[in-house]
Order: C-alpha cells, then structure tokens, then sequence
C-alpha cells in the first residue's frame, strides 16, 4: 500500500510510543522460562514479537492479552518440543536468542523465518554455540536459515564477541543458563544490555567485570512483572521529525533511556540538535524518562565510530537528519547494516539520492552532504526494511513524500504513521 503524507508546516504535540522491541522479545522468552505466573506490561504488539508471542506458545508457554498487556505462565527450565517448525517471520533478533535458549532445551527444534531473514547470517550465533555443545545445521553448513538444533548437554565457553552484537551476546547468555560450568561473554565495544538487565531482574545468576560478562547453570526462578519502557528507537522518528521541520516542538513521554540505546542523542546534539531529556524513573532497571526536540539549524558531523553499536538502529533516521543538515556528515563502522532486513546502506544511499541528496556509499560508510532539492514528490522505497520505511517518510516530511508499501512499518511500529498524522499543526 502506497501512502503519500502531505508536507508539515510544523509538528507539535506529545505522545507515547510503543513498548521496547527488544525488552518485549527477551521478557517473553524470561517469563516463559519462570515459575508461576507474571505479567508482560505495555508490551510491543507488533510483528516481530508476535513472533516471539506464537514460538512460546508453541514451547508450551499459556500466553494471554490483558488490554495492553500480556499475561504469561511460564513452563519452567524445559520448553516443550513443538509439533512444528518455529517461524521466525523477519525477527532475526528472535532467531538468534532462540538458538541460543534451545541449544540448552533437550529436543529436536526447527528454526525458520521469511524471505529476507533466511538471507541473514546465523553463522555468527551458530559457531560460538557449537563450541558450547549445540548441534546446529542449516544451508550453507549453518550461515543460513532454516537452522536445525539439537539442544542439551552444554558446557560453558568464555568467547570474544568479534563484532559487536547484543543478540550474539544475549543468545551466549541464554545457553549459560542450561551449561556446565561459566560461561563468559567479552565485549570489546559496548552493546545494548537489556539481557543482563533482565538477568538482574529476574534473579539469573550474572556476573560483570568491565567488558567480560558471565553466567552460569541456574535453578528454577519465579515469574515477576515486567513493565516494558517505549522504545528508544521509534522515538527518534519523532526527535528527527520535528528537528527538521520549522516551528515544530515534540515531546516523547514514558521512553526508554537506556545508556546503551541512547548514543544517537549524542550524535544530535553535536549537530547543534535542541534536545532535553530527563530520566524520571526506573534507574535500577530500564531508565524511562521523556525527550523534548525542537526545530534546529543542524550541521553536519564525523561520528565517532565508537557511538555505533550503541546506534545501529537508528543510522537510518540519523541520515534522515544529515540530509538537512548544512555541510558533509560521515558515518563510518556500518558493516553491520548491511546484513539488517534490508542492506540498509544500500537502501539509505537509494533514499537520499531520491531527496536530491548527495551521497557517497563505502563499503561501511556513508558521506552525506546536507541539502534536499525539492522538486516531485520524493517516493520512499523501503526494500522490506521498516525501519527505512519509518525513517525516510521524516526525510521527506516537509516536502511530502510517498511512502511505497508502508505497511513495512507494521514490523515494529503499527500505529506509526497515524500518531506522526496525529503531530500535524499544520498541513
């Protein structure tokens, strides 16, 4: 479905944005370990975790919705074999946390996902879990799904992580729980810790020291409420959004903050970005405050290539604000986008020259220089990708622009486009 978004004289309003994406997949998969019942509150209600919701279902977790929550009883340390293969659909973060969980569950598990997903690499979960014991197989000697597993009998292994990856490090982590013996997980560069957060949360034995993270065989635990913050990610369509258009001031409440999440601030802020933000609650879990962004003159930067993994999801919108930016904004250290949903450097490059853009693509980078050409409409190719769907519907915002197959965006965010409707002042 094609979606043409009239252009923004300017954006003005509060929201909230949906649950957390990644706390939604990893506090399914904790409560559906747990003893007893717990309730998943605010959660993400959207493609990839209903993924999540159905593969623990089928593992034998009793899931059921409560309004805008989910009630989960879980089935303690041993899932269910299921009757069928587990589709993943496009949740590559939920294929490689499964490897991770079943490699630990004794049984026989098929992993599959749709056409771009069976195109991501899972050599780089499959490898370090075969050390541990996995028997894992799948196109391409494992670089590919669908991936066959047969779990149990693990042992602990202390691995290098040689790129960054939350999901690479969280599936370790998970297969710890079931392994005899430590097992260590060491990030050279920092990612995302929502795994060890939870860890903490639900009573999982876990141990950190600098960039070495450890965990160990555990018992059988007791369910506990979680409350899902809004996700750091689909807030930044908004921050960009009204950054760009004039006279616009946003205001996103009850989002995630988490340090680990939140490098893309930073970023802003160095192009002259008019941003608040406070952390109002939840310092001992998941920071949640809310961020204030106002129309801003921005220039153009080097990104520290350092401020990446604590990024990656939102490179797309970044260069969604560097299109508008005066001067040249280099953004090094994206190899791993171009193994996303879509090539996303591929696909951000595409998009920016559709805006009138001038754009140098590396191998794992982007030259950006700043300045849109209006002329026709602008028309977003997503490449199946919603993040790119989301990202360059702003791009285009104050121009209008046509959003190709829109419904993309349903992977992680339903509502999106009507709540960026809904910030219209003018229009």
């Amino acid at each position: 479905m094609d979606l043409l978004l009239p252009p923004a004289k300017a954006l003005r309003g509060r929201l909230r944005v949906p649950g957390d994406k990644s706390v939604t997949h990893r506090g399914l998969i904790l409560l559906s370990l747990a003893e007893g019942e717990g309730r998943l509150l605010y959660p993400l209600k959207a493609g990839d975790t209903l993924s999540t919701l159905r593969a623990m279902q089928a593992l034998g977790a009793e899931i059921t919705e409560e309004g805008p929550h989910l009630r989960v009883r879980g089935r303690g340390l041993r899932l269910k074999e299921p009757e069928d293969v587990l589709d993943c659909q496009n949740a590559g973060t939920l294929m490689r946390l499964l490897a991770g969980l079943l490699s630990g569950q004794e049984g026989f598990f098929v992993l599959t996902g749709d056409a771009s997903l069976r195109r991501r690499p899972m050599d780089r979960v499959a490898l370090p879990l075969r050390a541990m014991g996995a028997q894992i197989d799948g196109r391409e000697g494992g670089r590919y799904a669908p991936l066959a597993l047969r779990g149990g009998g693990l042992r602990g292994i202390s691995y290098t992580l040689p790129v960054p990856s939350a999901q690479v490090k969280s599936a370790l982590l998970l297969a710890g729980l079931f392994a005899d013996g430590v097992t260590e997980v060491v990030e050279p560069v920092p990612t995302r810790d929502h795994t060890e957060r939870l860890f903490r949360h639900f009573g999982l034995p876990l141990e950190t020291e600098g960039p070495r993270i450890r965990t160990w065989q555990t018992g059988p635990f007791p369910a506990r409420d979680l409350v899902v913050p809004g996700d750091f990610s689909s807030a930044a369509f908004f921050l960009v959004a009204a950054l760009i258009t004039p006279d616009s001031e946003v205001r996103v409440e009850g989002v995630g903050l988490n340090p680990t999440r939140t490098g893309l601030l930073e970023v802003l802020k160095a192009m002259g970005a008019e941003l608040e933000w406070e952390v109002l609650e939840g310092e001992e879990g998941e920071p949640v405050g809310t961020i204030t962004a106002r129309s801003s003159a921005l220039k153009g930067v080097e990104v520290d290539e350092g401020l990446i993994p604590l990024m990656v999801d939102e490179v797309p919108v970044l260069a969604a604000a560097a299109a508008w930016a005066e001067g040249e904004t280099f953004i090094p250290g994206l190899s791993e986008l171009r193994v996303k949903e879509s090539d996303r450097v591929r696909a951000i490059a595409h998009n920016l020259r559709a805006l009138g853009v001038e754009v140098e693509e590396g191998p794992d980078w982007l030259r950006i220089k700043g300045g849109v050409r209006p002329g026709a409409t602008p028309v977003v190719e997503p490449f199946h990708d919603h993040r790119i769907a989301m990202a360059f519907a702003v791009a285009g915002l104050p121009l209008g622009v046509r959003v190709r197959e829109a419904e993309w965006a349903t992977i992680s965010y339903p509502g999106f486009f009507e709540d960026l409707k809904g910030l219209y002042a003018a229009g």
